[in-house]
């Protein structure tokens, strides 16, 4: 995986990031190495369940000791792609991944700068599945992107479907299609039927009771995520070594 760029002196020219890192005391830089180490990296991990109740999948999503997750609805485009490379470097970007994985494929919410190549994906098609940040901002750039993601052998995830124009134009390029079931009372079986049309699996999300998901699983679908199966939890990574290259 390639290495994730933060936003340290993001436009300075290199020597004068060399001048301002070499004036700082290196008994300081020890004691900030050693305070960073002790820091948790912390990831979400929610899982995908079949009918039957097994694990499929797992989904990842960023947490921070000072994160509270209601804040992501006032977020712009930089801080998901700092949220994002957060969750695939403690993800991917350290050892013992199966510890996280459990064997299971690893969903993660990519928004444009990765689906476009401006920004570093984990090359791991086996385990990363690329969940589509925002399906009604699909340009033709965002398109070829993910053809090419395609074409390296990742798999892709719609979400939130609706049934909207622009949701169905993407629909040849989805592995899986993500619907709250919490939608399913007025058009369920068309809408059920329009996400599947492709060849897609269809994950029946947000399950918080067991009305939603009884309904949901009659529509047919056989993939249920939500706090009725199971709550997100947090896994810290820091105590699996980070890994470079």
């Amino acid at each position: 995986m390639g290495a994730v760029k933060h936003d340290r002196f993001d436009d300075a020219p290199s020597w004068l990031v060399d001048e301002v890192e070499g004036a700082v005391a290196p008994h300081l830089r020890q004691e900030f190495a050693d305070r960073v180490a002790r820091e948790p990296v912390l990831v979400a991990r929610q899982g995908i369940f079949t009918e039957q109740g097994r694990t499929f999948a797992y989904e990842l999503s960023f947490r921070s000791p000072a994160h509270h997750p209601e804040q992501v609805s006032g977020w712009g485009p930089r801080q998901h792609e700092r949220a994002t490379a957060h969750v695939l470097s403690a993800a991917f970007g350290r050892a013992n991944l199966e510890r996280l994985a459990r064997g299971r494929m690893l969903f993660v919410r990519c928004p444009r700068a990765y689906l476009v190549g401006e920004l570093p994906l984990p090359e791991r098609p086996d385990r990363l599945v690329i969940e589509l940040n925002d399906s009604d901002s699909a340009d033709a750039d965002v398109v070829a992107g993910i053809r090419r993601l395609r074409t390296q052998g990742f798999r892709i995830v719609l979400p939130g479907f609706a049934d909207r124009p622009t949701q169905r134009e993407l629909l040849p390029l989805a592995d899986f299609v993500k619907i709250d079931v919490r939608d399913l009372d007025v058009e369920g079986e068309p809408m059920v039927r329009a996400a599947r049309g492709r060849g897609a699996r269809v994950v029946g999300e947000y399950v918080e009771n067991p009305r939603d998901f009884r309904h949901a699983r009659d529509l047919g679908l056989t993939l249920f995520q939500g706090n009725l199966l199971e709550r997100a939890a947090i896994v810290d990574r820091s105590v699996a070594r980070p890994v470079h290259g």
